[in-house]
């Protein structure tokens, strides 16, 4: 499998009016962990790290996301959003649209979206991402972290009930590995679309949001802040909270959750 060229992705960024300064590095604990560090010390936003191996990549409640080798994409994003901060939470929902738009321009598939942070094909996981805040010399500024399962066959045996990848999901039909640069510019390309919405165009962003929701009109049960909350998922808000029906008939907003499972 040939290793993501930095040059070759650095190029295309330019050639499409991209505002990203793109590096690779072969293998990383975490590239949020990395960009969060080198942000700290002055770095402005626009910055870019992919990682051919990740060995401490994580998701929400500090879920950790291990990578093999030059086989999938782990890349983490500074961002300075020009609207106010106070919208910034917005930025999950957009990145969780590009995923899905980045993976329709090159694929025949057709990917969901369960709220608040995970891509899924079918019913299982292919693309997760954190959304981080920090403050460093240049200000206030968000990490991104993204991971998108594209030629992982196999799986450890914890999650490959739950687990699947682009190629995996398009089973016979590809016989050698998909070509990650071509995923790679789509994905960049569709973020930085994307996250120019966070202001006026993100009540259309929000319908696509949920026509792509996996969970609208479903029973969940999640856990918020150390509580178990159990209730029908109704609708996404104006901010992209999810809107619940308790079992005695009120609403509750989440903002965020943790380990989120459709009942029925």
């Amino acid at each position: 499998m040939p290793a993501l060229d930095a040059a070759v992705l650095q190029d295309a960024c330019e050639r499409d009016s991209l505002p990203w300064r793109v590096s690779v590095t072969a293998e990383t604990g975490s590239t949020s962990d990395d960009l969060r560090a080198v942000a700290l010390r002055g770095e402005p936003p626009g910055a870019v790290l992919f990682a051919e191996s990740q060995t401490a990549g994580r998701g929400r409640r500090e879920n950790r996301w291990i990578t093999p080798p030059g086989r999938d994409l782990m890349l983490s994003l500074l961002l300075r959003p020009a609207a106010p901060p106070v919208l910034w939470p917005r930025v999950t929902t957009l990145a969780a649209l590009a995923v899905c738009q980045a993976i329709e321009r090159v694929l025949p598939l057709r990917p969901v979206i369960k709220w608040p942070n995970d891509i899924f094909l079918g019913r299982r996981k292919v693309s997760g991402l954190l959304a981080e805040t920090l403050n460093g010399p240049e200000g206030l500024m968000l990490v991104l972290g993204i991971g998108l399962n594209v030629n992982t066959r196999v799986f450890p045996p914890g999650i490959a009930s739950e687990a699947t990848s682009l190629a995996l999901e398009l089973g016979d039909e590809v016989r050698m590995d998909l070509d990650r640069h071509e995923l790679a510019l789509a994905l960049l390309s569709a973020l930085h679309s994307h996250l120019g919405r966070l202001d006026s165009g993100f009540s259309v962003a929000l319908r696509e949001a949920r026509s792509r929701s996996l969970l609208l009109g479903r029973q969940i049960r999640a856990w918020q802040h150390g509580r178990e909350v159990v209730g029908r998922a109704l609708d996404l808000d104006e901010e992209g909270r999810l809107k619940l029906e308790l079992p005695d008939g009120s609403l509750s907003l989440l903002d965020s959750a943790e380990n989120v499972r459709q009942v029925y």
